[in-house]
């Protein structure tokens, strides 16, 4: 299943987003991490992969401007300290 399938099937975590098929994995990463359940969010890591997740996740949590709401920057800081270190 590619990246793209996953989120057709998923309208609920990019309900904005008219053409799905032009998203960036780093808005896929941030939509599934903000508004998935922990099974989509598997899902996501089987997909893209422990390490890019995290990579991806640490990249854009650290910026100025995040979209990231603070509970889930903190489990997910976490998460990934542990997980994808």
């Amino acid at each position: 299943m590619t990246l793209k399938d996953f989120l057709k099937n998923k309208p609920y975590l990019m309900w904005y987003v008219k053409d799905i098929s032009k998203i960036s994995t780093d808005a896929a990463v941030e939509a599934v991490l903000n508004y998935g359940d922990f099974d989509d969010v598997k899902q996501l890591i089987k997909i893209v992969g422990m390490k890019k997740t995290a990579a991806i996740f640490r990249k854009n949590s650290r910026q100025s401007r995040s979209n990231y709401r603070p509970e889930i920057k903190h489990y997910f800081n976490l998460y990934f300290k542990k997980y994808a270190a």
